[in-house]
């Protein structure tokens, strides 16, 4: 398997508290896949793939290291990514 739905691999590195949870940020705008902004919660990633995921209070860059196989603990879920850069959300005008 070299490809994962996002929706399933954000579920899988816990950076969503449930895959549907997951569709929705997706499909909110709030997550970029290498500068592209998704709409659809079955594009696929890959293992080398950057992330961007805009919440309220910060916008995280990841860098996807493995696509996992199933969600498993925090500590297994860790090895999944690395954090590339954490800033604050610009403010809302």
């Amino acid at each position: 398997m070299d490809r994962l739905r996002i929706d399933k691999w954000l579920w899988f590195a816990r950076l969503a508290k449930s895959r549907s949870f997951a569709q929705r940020m997706v499909e909110s705008g709030a997550v970029s896949l290498n500068g592209r902004t998704l709409q659809k919660a079955s594009t696929e990633l890959r293992a080398g793939d950057q992330v961007k995921l805009s919440g309220e209070r910060l916008v995280r860059h990841i860098k996807v290291l493995a696509l996992g196989a199933r969600r498993g603990p925090a500590v297994e879920a860790r090895l999944l990514y690395v954090e590339i850069a954490v800033e604050p959300a610009p403010p809302d005008n």
